[in-house]
Formats: structure tokens, sequence, C-alpha cells
């Protein structure tokens, strides 16, 4: 059951949250938050409960209405005597955003007539905010009196914002987190214990909010608003926060005026320091005809490369634009992948595990790897730099600090080669390292990887075949630059004839991802073996198919169970295994299922739970293509019988109901039994799951004959 707040609760979780800036955080407050804090402590109790209620609003103008709680005695004198000392004032100084989010459409119809703009009530709401957007470019506005006492504008944003931004790194934080935390919605990391800032400075967290505090501006902005803003770029900036804000808004601009002023919108994107905006420039640049500039630029991207990312563009860039090259390393790439792999079309639901379940019948081990396997053995290797005492800043944060600004090896450089000289110096003195790591830890929220069981068998499938040196090696490069590493990597990894490697996998149409082949390059330059596999395909004969048919107590799979369970296995139209099985389902059998299926509480209640049986049904449908009658039914049932074990159940899936209506159209019924009539398939007992799935499979035989008639 959820948790219902306490009265008050929205003042205790301000506190709270004040309290943050009474030790560490106090030297990042400029005197107006200073004076705001030391204000808000001097009302009433009632006029507190006002302003956090309006602080915890997600837009500034608020109704004054809505104030009417049991916990605030007067809530209406309470708000009059908050405008009258300023924390409140009346709408003539909002902007067109924060008018447009806090008013009705006929209040700004209202406001809009107010000062000459007549529209029609059948115009939208956006129309409405951007017409009152442009009346306001040409001065302020009069507010009716009646709109000023229904309606106030919160004075007292600056300070807040500035608060908000210091606590939770950007401007998307808001104090609802609080009781989103407090309501069970929201997981924190409850074992934050030392308070840490996020700003060195005063002067880097006042530049940072500056700029943060102007990109959400400029996005708020109408196209006639933007046309009129100039980004200012004068403020102080001291911190990566702060350097990453002041690039993004550069960079907006920059888009901005290349299709209303090309030169303003590059010199826009020149000033921006970012690898967005660098490539961006460049590729305008280049299309603008500079190509003199963009020749010298890319040479020194690759003499001195700010970041892996922004080297494999200039790499690539300039081999195609001035060494006369005429495709993509990406595009090279796809067309030289070192093998090709045939299978069948029914994959296109899951082509990585499809490939898997191919290497494994011709007898390869293969393991699906993607980025879970090396964010795993990076969180856990450096979890004490990246989520111990010096990596979060408070309970909210789940990306670290050196992660988000990309300089984990320049905060902790010399302890990341201890780290890595102590528990990389053997393949095994490392697993054992991240077996004690993970159960440390095991279920602590975290921003890199997913803990489920079997979380560490990949790497110690990685750990046995490769060399420690190299893997050192490639870690060292995730340390230095984390943004470029931290995706990107091939979907599988292979163990074949005694040596391992990596493969991404494209099937038609895929198209090879820049951080792909970043983290691609950096494996290979390891000396990691790293393959890219083109899929092709075609109508297996030998691909598994397990014909499934299930017994259940109802329709629903959330709020019924399993009764019965049979299934057949085909490979090349040829039955191969069968299995079969009554389930006790752990609940009553209605009566009405009994006289359907023939199946009784009395036939169950020896019978296997289905956590008995999970094992037998994932291994023999282990890489099958899932085919049922009405196939969702049959596999939504299983999926969420796996989904109750903590299991996960995902195969390619294919509906003989839905192929019989496609090749055979006509027939008068596509229900099991017309169709096994129909065709004189032998179905003795129907609605018992062996003999349906039986039946169902001597339909595929039918589907595949068509398919391969055509």
């Amino acid at each position: 059951m959820r948790k219902t707040l306490p009265e008050k609760y929205y003042l205790d979780h301000f506190f709270e949250f004040l309290e943050f800036f009474s030790g560490v955080n106090q030297a990042l407050l400029d005197t107006p938050t200073l004076q705001f804090i030391d204000d808000f402590r001097g009302l009433s109790t009632d006029q507190q409960c006002i302003v956090v209620r309006a602080a915890n609003r997600k837009y500034p103008v608020v109704a004054t209405k809505t104030f009417a709680y049991a916990e605030i005695n007067c809530p209406l004198e309470q708000l009059e005597y908050l405008t009258r000392q300023g924390w409140f004032v009346g709408l003539e100084k909002a902007d067109s955003f924060a008018l447009g989010q806090g008013l009705t459409k006929a209040d700004l119809l209202v406001l809009l007539n107010a000062n000459g703009v007549t529209l029609p009530a059948a115009v939208t709401k956006p129309v409405v905010t951007e017409q009152l957007a442009e009346r306001l470019l040409t001065g302020p506005l009069h507010v009716p009196d009646e709109l000023n006492q229904h309606y106030k504008l919160r004075n007292f944003d600056r300070a807040l914002d500035y608060l908000l931004f210091l606590y939770f790194g950007n401007t998307k934080g808001r104090l609802n987190q609080f009781s989103m935390r407090d309501l069970g919605v929201m997981r924190t990391r409850k074992d934050v214990s030392q308070q840490l800032a996020r700003f060195n400075s005063q002067t880097a967290a006042l530049g940072a909010f500056y700029f943060a505090k102007e990109l959400s501006k400029f996005k708020s902005l109408t196209e006639q608003q933007k046309a009129h803003y100039s980004v200012v770029d004068n403020v102080t900036v001291e911190c990566a926060i702060g350097h990453d804000y002041r690039n993004r808004l550069l960079y907006q601009a920059g888009i901005f005026w290349l299709s209303h002023d090309h030169r303003k919108g590059l010199m826009y994107l020149q000033r921006a320091n970012s690898d967005q905006a660098r490539e961006k420039w460049l590729r305008e640049s280049y299309k603008a005809g500079d190509k003199d500039d963009v020749k010298t630029a890319l040479e020194a991207i690759i003499d001195d490369p700010p970041s892996d990312t922004l080297l494999a563009f200039a790499e690539d860039f300039y081999t195609r634009k001035f060494g006369r090259k005429k495709t993509s390393v990406l595009t090279d790439m796809l067309r030289d992948a070192t093998r090709v792999i045939h299978l069948d079309e029914l994959h296109n639901q899951e082509v990585e595990q499809g490939v898997i379940g191919y290497y494994r019948r011709h007898g390869i081990a293969a393991y699906r790897t993607e980025n879970h396997l090396w964010r795993t053995l990076f969180g856990l290797l450096f979890w004490q730099w990246l989520h111990g005492d010096r990596g979060l800043v408070n309970e909210f944060d789940r990306r670290p600090q050196v992660l988000r600004h990309n300089d984990f090896y320049a905060t902790f450089g010399h302890e990341i080669d201890a780290h890595l000289e102590q528990y990389c110096e053997s393949s095994d003195t490392l697993y054992r390292y991240l077996l004690m790591q993970a159960g440390m830890h095991y279920g602590k929220v975290n921003s890199l990887f997913m803990w489920r069981e079997q979380l560490l068998d990949n790497l110690k499938v990685m750990l046995s075949y490769i060399d420690i040196a190299l893997l050192r090696e490639f870690l060292l490069l995730m340390c230095k630059d984390y943004a470029s590493l931290s995706d990107g990597f091939p979907d599988i990894m292979v163990v074949d004839d005694g040596e391992l490697r990596f493969e991404e996998i494209k099937a038609p149409g895929d198209q090879l991802r820049r951080n792909q082949l970043v983290s691609i390059q950096r494996l290979k330059q390891c000396g990691f073996k790293v393959n890219v596999t083109q899929v092709n395909w075609y109508s297996d004969p030998m691909q598994p198919y397990v014909v499934v048919d299930i017994e259940t107590t109802g329709g629903q799979s959330a709020a019924h169970r399993i009764t019965e369970v049979g299934m057949v296995k085909m490979i090349n139209g040829e039955e191969v295994a069968r299995w079969s099985s009554l389930i006790n389902p752990q609940r009553h059998i209605p009566g009405r299922i009994t006289q359907l299926t023939g199946i009784s509480n009395d036939m169950v209640a020896d019978a296997p739970i289905f956590a008995d049986v999970v094992e037998d049904i994932e291994a023999f449908s282990k890489d099958c293509i899932f085919v049922a009658h009405n196939v969702n039914f049959d596999y939504g049932f299983i999926k969420q019988e796996f989904a109750r074990l903590g299991m996960d159940f995902r195969r390619p899936k294919l509906c003989t109901c839905a192929r019989m209506r496609k090749h055979y159209p006509g027939i008068r019924s596509y229900g099991l039994g017309a169709l096994s009539e129909h065709f004189e398939i032998k179905l003795e007992n129907h609605h018992r799951a062996l003999d349906d799935a039986l039946a169902a499979a001597q339909l595929l035989k039918l589907i595949q004959q068509a398919q391969s008639a055509v």
C-alpha cells in the first residue's frame, strides 16, 4: 500500500533540504540566497507552509485558491501578508512561458484582451501563449485586478533555483523528489553519508548556475524571442558543470542561427568548446566553402585529440574530404564484415539472440554482453571512487560526479593506477575482487549497471580467456575518457576453439554508429579480437521450433496461472522431442475451466509448481522459435510465470493462427479445432496441452510447406 504523508510534511522536508546548506555547501551561497534563508526562518509556521507549498509547484505562477490546506490557518490572509512582504508579486513581472503554464486559456484571453489583443475563444492555448510572447516584446503588460487576485507570481525563484541547482546539480531537480522518495516512488542512495559540495568555490557555482538558467530560458523562448536573444559570454566559468552548460547554450544558439544567419550560427558554434559543436562547425564550415580552415582544424584535432569520439570523427572526415576516400569508416567496417551468418528470418525480432543460438547449435559458446559486461566491470572495480564517500553529493545522485564531467582519471589518477596494478595483476585476483565487491554492494542504486543473478558469469568467462595486461590497458582508457567508452560495445562474446572474440551484430539495414566505432577501435587497439558480423535472412530448415500449448485457470496472465504445459520440438518439419506436465497453479481452478479442459483441482494437487519445471521449460525451448496458436496468449503466460520467479523469458514468436490465415485464406474458422478438422489432423483431447501442441505442430508443417512453395 502506498504511504501517506503527514501534516506539514512539505515544511519538514524543506528544512531537510536547507540542512544541506549548513555544512560545506554554505560557502557556495551568495548574499541574496543567504538572506532568503534567514527571511524564511523568520516567518511564522503558517507563512512558511505557504512559501513551501508554492516552492513545490512546478511553475512560478500559482492560483491563490489552491492554498486551502488543512495545515495552514487563514491561507488567503497569509498569502496577502507574504505579498506585501515581497514573497509574491503580481503577474506584471511574469514572462510569457510562466503565464502560459500557470493561467487557464480563458484567463490568458482576458489578459490579452486587456492589452488590446482579441482572439477567438476557439484558438488553442499554444497560439494564445505565442501571441502573449509577441505582445511582451513591445513592453510590460497591463494586468486586470481580478487576475492579480486569482494568481500570484513567486518572487523568490532566483534564490530557490540556486539552492536546487546546488543540491541536484541541474535545473531539473525539484522539491517533489523528496515526497517521491518518501512515498516509495523513487529509490535513492540511502548509503550516502558524507555531505559533499558540487563546486569548489562560489564563483564556480554562480557561473555554472548562470549558464544553466540561460540554457533553460533559451529553450523556452519562441522563435521570435530567440531572434532577440544574445548569449552573454563574459561570465566567469571555473568548473566542468559550468563549461558544459555554457557549451550547450552556445550550441543551441548556433543551431538556431544556422537557419537564419549562417555566419552568426557558425560563430556561436565556434565559441562552444564541445565535441558536438566542433563537429557541427566543421561540417557546416566545409559546406560553406571554408575548406582550408576546416582542414587546419581537423589536423589540430588529430594531432591533439580532446576525446576519442571527436578523434574518430576527425580522422574519418579528413580522409573522406581531403584524402579522396568516398566512404566512411563506419561504412567500410560494415562492408568488411569479417563473417556473414544466415539466420532464419523469424530472428529479426531478436537478432543477437538468434546469432547466439546459431553458434550454440554449432557447438560454439556465445554470450550476450553489449554494454552491461563492461559497465559492470568498471562499476565494481572502481566502486569506492564512483559511489563511495567522494563520488555522490547526496542520496538523489545516481551518476557519479567524475563521470558526469568526464574527469575521473584527472581526479583520481594516482589511486586508479595503484588500484589497477594491485587488482589486475592476474585474472584470478581481479575476479576475486569483483566477487567481493558484488557481495558488499549488491542491490545498491547505481547508474552504470543493473543488479541481477549471475551478474559475474560472463565476466568470469572473459577473464578465463583474455590477457589481463590487455584488459588493464583498456580499463585505463575507460578511466581517462569514460564519456567516449561508456557504450557502443559489441553485442556478443564468443569462445571458439579456445579463443575469445567479441562480435557486433548487424542485420540488413542496420547502421554502425559512431559510439560503436570508437569502442570497437579502442578494443582492437588494446589487442582484443573484434568482428563485425553481418546477418542475412533466409528460411532455415534446421532452425528449431518449439510448438507450445498451455492450459490455465483463466484468460489473463496477470491474474491467472498455468495448469498444464505441452511442448513439441520441430526441426526440418519433423518432431525431434516432446515435453509435457501438469502444473499446480497454487490457486483454485474454476468449474467452468475444468469443464472445458478436464483438468481438476484433484489432478494438479500433487503436480509440480511452475518453479519446479521452469529450468526444464527454459532448456527445452532455448534457442528455439516459440510457436503457438494465438501465440501471444501462451507466450504471455509463460513470460509472466518466469517474471514471477525473477527470470527473463525471450524467444522469437510465430503464430500458427495468423500464418494459416495468410497462407490458407477462405477457411470457415481458424480455431485450432476447426483447422484440425479441415486438414484431417488428429486431435483427440482438444484443450489438453500436449494434444493441442501436437496439432499446432502439424499446422506449422503446412505453413512451412506453403512458404517453400512460394
